[in-house]
């Protein structure tokens, strides 16, 4: 198993949006920004909960196949979390900007659009962290692999667990692991889920402190 690569964080570095943040784990970066609860379109209206929407947008270019599924993996999570029912008849709405992608995309714009929703101060269950763990071609455990060791794998799995029990809250795997090896995947993205909502508290206290 490897360690966790080095993240860094700078909440509310937009003014306009009510939540924001860039957020780097080893060289992907992401920047996340949550508009709301804010009003919402007569036809996206829902009358007893919030309208959730997530919006992905590569480095450049159109969005493609990989980058809707990435959109509608995150909004399904970030459904999930968000308490809407607290703010019926409006519309949360999260937009995630890929900055720079060396390798554990899908798990960096997780935590992303978790520390944005903290930016904002919009009520969730829990708190979630995402966690990409691989097995390579020797059969070791790989966390938050960069491009070159993702090539390396055999298969993945992006965990997303909450702070409370470190369940899982929702997950995307790719290629076949036998039952030990999925568990084994599992126990390493709690352990490092963990360090990750430590960070979170860290970028939160460090910005409530700033004058």
């Amino acid at each position: 198993m490897t360690d966790l690569r080095p993240m860094t964080s700078d909440l509310g570095v937009l003014t306009r949006p009510d939540g924001t943040v860039t957020f780097t784990q080893g060289d992907t970066g992401i920047l996340a920004a949550v508009y709301g609860p804010g009003e919402v379109k007569i036809a996206r209206e829902i009358l007893d909960r919030a309208t959730v929407e997530v919006i992905y947008k590569p480095k450049s270019g159109l969005p493609g196949c990989s980058e809707r599924l990435h959109e509608r993996y995150i909004r399904n999570t970030v459904e999930t979390v968000i308490l809407a029912s607290l703010h019926p008849r409006s519309c949360i709405s999260v937009t995630v900007q890929e900055l720079q992608d060396s390798g554990s995309l899908l798990a960096c714009s997780v935590n992303a659009a978790c520390l944005a929703l903290l930016d904002a101060c919009v009520n969730m269950k829990y708190l979630i962290a995402g966690v990409y763990v691989i097995i390579d071609r020797e059969g070791n455990t790989v966390l938050v692999p960069d491009l070159k060791q993702e090539g390396e794998k055999v298969a993945g799995v992006t965990f997303v667990l909450e702070n409370q029990t470190y369940s899982v809250v929702t997950m995307s795997s790719r290629g076949s692991l036998t039952t030990e090896q999925f568990h084994r995947c599992l126990l390493h993205a709690q352990a490092a889920a963990k360090q990750i909502f430590s960070f979170y508290r860290i970028a939160v206290e460090k910005k409530m402190s700033k004058p």
